[in-house]
């Protein structure tokens, strides 16, 4: 019971800042560009800065461990299997595709695996490193999909950027997600201590990040793709990744972590929770930033996160002490 509770309090923030936006949308306080203008703080402004902020404090040496390992593999695991179902089954291009890989093996480790992973763990030291390693290898895989799959084509600002090896290879300084992580990483391997005149303003605007995201996934549920709902091959799509992200990552994280990997109860207990967590929303920021389709992320981030309630509850009953 007391597990059920942690849980249900976690998700909370989700749905009430999620419902938020909703309203806001629906009654059109913020007006038409809204949605445009919040995705973007949030892309090019917010997440940045949480992303320095959080890379530059840590050490990514932690990514040899058996656990992270296994949780990796689950990702690996997921995350192809949902590019290769959209882009081969339901016939996206490759900039769909790596979004929908993303919804498949991104997990919302942030606002939602922290609480969790305090409340049965005991501890979140676990889920700093699944953050990192979803900020250091996972998001700039995707976003090199996404660049190249986007190619010639306009973004959200309808710029149209230029193509070709020099666009992928300028990636990480036109990109403000890879370069403040990239920043981070310098600053973390120097061992440079910042000042607070830098640290400070980067935390404030790195705790709007989730919120502000939050919200904008909220507009984008009044607005709806097109005004309407989506197709039945659209929702046939959301309910394969759904099933691939709530139910194929975890499962691939308990054959790795147990069978294969032996790892202790603990460990195997985080790795599978971690691996259970639903769709974070940073697919639906960057299909929003890139022009894409955001239906899908949208989709089952909302999807997910109601069937993570159930799955995340069996994973801790299940394999909990």
């Amino acid at each position: 019971m007391a597990a059920m509770h942690a849980l249900l309090s976690a998700f909370a923030p989700i749905w009430v800042l999620t419902g938020i936006g909703y309203a806001v949308g629906r009654g059109g306080l913020l007006g038409e560009q809204a949605e445009a203008v919040l995705g973007r703080f949030v892309f090019h402004v917010a997440m940045p800065a949480a992303l320095f902020t959080m890379v530059s404090g840590a050490s990514p040496d932690v990514f040899g461990h058996p656990s992270m390992v296994a949780f990796a593999a689950s990702t690996a695991v997921a995350a192809g299997a949902g590019f290769f179902l959209v882009r081969r089954v339901f016939g996206r291009g490759r900039a769909d595709a790596a979004i929908g890989a993303m919804s498949s093996g991104h997990v919302n480790s942030a606002n939602l695996g922290i609480p969790v992973a305090v409340q049965v763990l005991g501890d979140a030291s676990f889920v700093a490193q699944v953050i990192l390693f979803q900020v250091l290898v996972l998001s700039p895989v995707v976003l090199t999909l996404v660049e190249s799959g986007t190619e010639g084509s306009d973004g959200a600002d309808g710029r149209r950027p230029g193509g070709g090896v020099r666009r992928l290879l300028t990636m990480p300084l036109r990109n403000p997600i890879i370069l403040a992580s990239l920043l981070g990483v310098a600053v973390s391997a120097t061992g440079l201590r910042l000042p607070a005149a830098v640290t400070h303003p980067c935390d404030v605007l790195g705790a709007a990040a989730v919120p502000t995201a939050l919200i904008t996934l909220g507009l984008s549920l009044h607005r709806g793709p097109g005004g309407g709902g989506r197709a039945r091959r659209e929702r046939a799509e959301t309910a394969v990744v759904v099933a691939v992200k709530t139910l194929g990552q975890p499962l691939a994280a308990l054959l790795v972590a147990g069978p294969l990997l032996h790892l202790p109860d603990h460990q195997l207990l985080a790795v599978v929770l971690c691996a259970a967590l639903p769709t974070a929303q940073n697919s639906f920021i960057y299909a929003r930033e890139y022009g894409l389709d955001t239906g899908l992320a949208r989709d089952a981030i909302v999807v997910s996160t109601l069937v993570s309630m159930v799955t995340l509850s069996v994973a801790a009953w299940a394999l909990g002490p």
